[in-house]
């Protein structure tokens, strides 16, 4: 009797892990492998990992060490460290430092994994039959040139699974990477370090994978890239993200469409006027502006000024009236005086964007800042600044969603929390709703009766009065800023 293989995978940091998780545990149950939440039970775990900041790394390498106990009870486990910290540089450093780890994948590569779990179960397997039953069916990402391949040579199709069995028929929505790596490099940034050059994935590839996503119930596909604007640049006469929104909104079934991260020097016209006018797009943009001080953007490496940000925003709302923009800082970045901060900080008074995500500086060996620059903004500065720019983004935020209340709005439901249902609008704002009905992966209109800066509460519309009816969603929300 054939004992049951179990894996647990550990996931951390941005959207493109929660992705290369996803994809790493499909296709381990494409080996025969099933889901296990407790980590001692497994037989492989896979810890995805970040390093963006020190915090991260910490995380990764206190949670890596606590496994090694695991690995001494059972020598047979298998550990594999993945994603950032490893990076696509080599491992030789890792294996010295953590000798009990027995597979290294570098960031959106299950091959290592893959094709170690093969490799061991091939040398006691005897007939072709079993051994094309463990074929990988999913691998390495883009070869040379640019053409995706799977271990065994074969290109993914249709009816490739692409969630594991406990997400099958439960998510709603699903991240997709269409660019893997950057080849910006800002100087404050680890990412082209550990994740490569930028390399865009075939237009056919993304489609059978989001076809597949859709299959398994997925209403809502977010395109990922560390720059998603630059889309097909690294192809000679390559399709542009514009392109590719065209033909994936065209896929039977999704019914909306978000992409992230933007980067100010390549959210073009095109692009804007393609989120106008694809009704499945939805109206937001994430584009960080990270300071909004020129001399800081500068040192930075963003290639861009606060006016050119500023001129940017404006013309964003004027192509997309209803969008929600998202923006990323950063406070405390070397030598960045109270001046230069305060800089910042009018920027965002004045622009009003409905996120702030907010991070202090962390400096990242390895990068040209803590190559060439002085880390010299105290811990306790940095922590007032973040404090300060997360009190104007609460202020902005609930400002924002205030002019949501009386009004209807279209809500995407995911799944039910504490006895709520959970759903997000068009521009990403999430609203809780109480009802009986099973509302995932439905799209219902919703009147809003309360908002706070970090949500909305409503009732379904069709359970308001009529005299209580509201606006079309389609009427503007006042532009601001």
């Amino acid at each position: 009797m054939t004992m049951t293989k179990r894996y647990y995978i550990w996931t951390a940091g941005c959207q493109m892990n929660v992705a290369d998780s996803r994809r790493v545990a499909a296709a381990l149950e494409r080996l025969g492998y099933e889901a296990t939440r407790r980590p001692e039970e497994a037989d492989v775990i896979v810890l995805n990992t970040c390093v963006v900041r020190q915090s991260a790394e910490d995380k990764a390498v206190g949670h890596l060490m606590s496994l090694k106990p695991l690995k001494e009870r059972n020598p047979n486990l298998i550990i594999n460290l993945m994603g950032c910290l490893v990076g696509v540089r080599g491992h030789e450093i890792l294996k010295k430092r953590f000798p009990f780890v027995d597979v290294f994948s570098p960031p959106s590569d299950p091959g290592p994994l893959l094709g170690f779990l093969t490799q061991e179960e091939i040398k006691a397997l005897e007939d072709e039959e079993t051994r094309r039953r463990y074929a990988i069916q999913d691998g390495v990402e883009p070869t040379a040139n640019g053409q995706r391949r799977t271990a065994n040579g074969q290109r993914p199709t249709a009816d490739t699974p692409v969630l594991p069995k406990e997400l099958q028929g439960r998510i709603v929505t699903a991240y997709v990477p269409v660019v893997y790596g950057c080849s910006h490099a800002c100087t404050f940034c680890i990412i082209p370090y550990r994740r490569g050059p930028e390399r865009s994935r075939p237009v056919g590839d993304i489609v059978r994978e989001i076809r597949a996503l859709v299959s398994h119930g997925v209403k809502e596909v977010t395109l990922l890239g560390q720059i998603v604007d630059r889309y097909g640049r690294d192809i000679p006469d390559g399709p542009t993200l514009a392109d590719l929104l065209r033909v994936v909104h065209d896929i039977p079934g999704l019914e909306r469409i978000r992409f992230l991260t933007s980067h100010p020097n390549w959210l073009d016209e095109d692009l804007l006027r393609t989120v106008a006018e694809l009704p499945k797009v939805m109206p937001h943009i994430e584009v960080p502006v990270q300071a909004g001080d020129d001399e800081v953007l500068r040192r930075m490496k963003r290639g861009y000024t606060a006016d050119d940000y500023r001129r940017l925003v404006h013309r964003i709302r004027e192509i997309i009236p209803e969008v929600a923009i998202a923006t990323d800082i950063i406070v405390g970045f070397p030598g960045e005086t109270e001046e230069q901060f305060m800089r910042t900080y009018a920027l965002m008074e004045e622009l009003k964007p409905d996120v702030i995500h907010i991070a202090r500086y962390s400096e990242r060996p390895g990068t040209v800042a803590a190559r060439k620059m002085k880390d010299d903004v105290p811990e306790e500065e940095k922590w007032r600044r973040f404090r300060m720019m997360e009190e104007l983004h609460k202020r902005i935020a609930a400002e924002i969603n205030a002019r949501y209340l009386g009004r209807t709005v279209e809500v995407l439901f995911e799944e039910k929390v504490k006895g709520r249902w959970k759903g997000r609008t068009p521009q990403n704002k999430l609203v809780f709703v109480e009802s009986d009905q099973d509302l995932r992966g439905q799209i219902r209109p919703v009147y809003v009766t309360w908002t706070g800066p970090w949500s909305l509460v409503g009732r379904l519309a069709d359970q308001v009065q009529p005299s209580l009816a509201p606006p079309s969603r389609t009427q503007p929300l006042p532009l601001t800023g």
